[in-house]
């Protein structure tokens, strides 16, 4: 009886191709959710119609995090939520939190960080709307944080990305 031993993906020598089909679903998993952070990012910083009219765009003075927490208040956290409203240091947090985990995400760098930096924002911003209005505990912004686990232990920045690269010099 032959025994198959399996090198585990983090071990493997980068410059062996160890890239299996998974890695491309979890690589399109990571640029799509980076492409809806930078665009939530985007759509709030120039207004372009989408969830954000020009007049409420960030570059015309308004706030990011004004129109989603203001209409917090009935929820259980809505004191505390909606509290944090249109504060300058929360808008510009909250922004660059959208910018870096987007780009990251996309770019296939720093995933981990972006990782982790996402799913605390969507668990923040889960927790802002409790009581949900559709369901006892499970939205979006569950699971679109669990997919983010997800990629950090995929190190799904090596696939399609560039996280390869910027590792690849520690490794040795």
């Amino acid at each position: 009886m032959t025994t198959i031993h399996h090198k585990p993906v983090m071990d493997a020598d980068p410059s062996e191709n160890t890239t299996r089909p998974v890695d491309y679903v979890w690589a399109a998993a990571r640029i799509s959710l980076g492409w809806i952070f930078l665009w939530a990012f985007l759509d709030k910083t120039f207004g372009w119609g989408f969830a954000t009219p020009a007049e409420r765009a960030w570059i015309n003075g308004g706030s990011p995090t004004t129109g989603f927490l203001k209409g917090t208040g009935e929820n259980a956290l809505g004191g505390f939520f909606s509290g944090l409203a249109g504060q300058v240091w929360v808008d510009w947090l909250f922004m660059a939190g959208l910018l870096g985990i987007g780009a990251a995400l996309i770019l296939g760098v720093g995933t981990r960080v972006a990782a982790a930096a996402g799913g605390l924002l969507l668990v923040l911003m889960w927790a802002a709307e409790l009581p949900l209005a559709n369901n006892p505990f499970m939205d979006d912004h569950i699971v679109y944080a669990i997919v983010l686990v997800g990629l950090a232990l995929a190190n799904a920045g090596e696939t399609l990305g560039l996280g390869k690269y910027v590792r690849q010099p520690y490794l040795k």
